[in-house]
């Protein structure tokens, strides 16, 4: 597989992590497993729709789409598109760029759906358009004008502040303490949190911690799983893996052999955002 990256513009920076063109050269693989992470996902197919299908379920082609917070992977294949761009977001940028709270994003959705009319202007746009210098320019030109065209409605402080310090923590922190901290009993946490962002915050905890580990992976994929398993904050190497199966649906193992040949040696899922490290990594240093 091919990539092209580009930059954020700074005006968009809190709101989109990173933004990418791909393009297999020959048939992409039969599955993908779109991983769950802290971003939501935009993906707009060059050629054919895509395929997407939660574990077990349809599959649903899309030319756009959105896909909000999960907890599990999420399938990706079985149709014949080779290329397209993906735009990572914040939570936040549900509310400033497509103009819906992040919990109202869970699973997969068209962003026609969404955006009618526009959405479907731009799929044609960029697939008319032959060069990713280009296709970034129009895209980002697109972004801005989305941010420019709405005043959404305030976050609660409290809600946005749990968010951040989850992220910061990378999931190490426990939700009575987080509930403390935000000055709110941990049941209306739980309650807001998880209208808000799609995700109660316990299981926001335990994708963060996931994330952390995949991104070490890609990065060091010769990195010992026991030491990896100690070091994010799980009991033991079989812990972590029973975590990687239930979320995955494969082994550590497997996920390396079947998803890391695909991707370029300096592939970082989010080269412009905040650091992955869980508080078990940072306070060790």
């Amino acid at each position: 597989m091919a990539y092209a990256t580009r930059a954020v513009h700074l005006a968009l920076r809190p709101y989109v992590g990173d933004l990418i063109g791909y393009a297999y050269d020959a048939d992409p693989p039969d599955l993908h497993r779109g991983l769950p992470s802290r971003y939501l996902t935009i993906i707009v197919t060059l050629d054919e729709p895509l395929g997407v299908a939660q574990p077990g379920g349809p599959v649903e082609k899309y030319d756009a789409l959105v896909g909000g917070l999960h907890s599990t992977a999420v399938h990706v294949g079985q149709t014949p598109s080779r290329a397209g761009l993906q735009l990572s977001l914040t939570p936040a940028a549900a509310r400033v760029l497509l103009g819906v709270p992040p919990g109202e994003l869970a699973g997969v959705i068209g962003l026609d759906q969404l955006l009618g009319r526009a959405a479907r202007e731009l799929v044609e746009q960029l697939r008319d358009t032959p060069a990713w210098s280009a296709r970034f320019d129009l895209l980002e030109a697109w972004l801005l004008r989305q941010l420019d065209g709405r005043r959404p409605a305030a976050v609660r402080p409290e809600l946005g502040w749990a968010w951040l310090r989850l992220c910061e923590a990378g999931g190490a922190i426990g939700v009575q303490e987080l509930a403390s901290e935000v000055g709110w009993s941990r049941r209306h946490l739980t309650e807001r949190f998880r209208s808000e962002f799609g995700l109660p915050p316990k299981v926001a905890s335990r994708v963060l911690r996931f994330e952390y580990v995949t991104a070490t992976l890609r990065r060091r994929p010769d990195t010992r799983l026991a030491d990896l398993a100690a070091v994010a904050g799980y009991a033991d190497q079989a812990h972590l893996t029973r975590e990687f199966r239930a979320i995955a649906g494969c082994s550590p193992r497997q996920w390396m052999i079947e998803e890391l040949p695909a991707l370029p040696a300096d592939f970082d899922r989010n080269p412009q955002g905040p650091a992955i490290v869980p508080a078990a990594v940072a306070g060790s240093h």
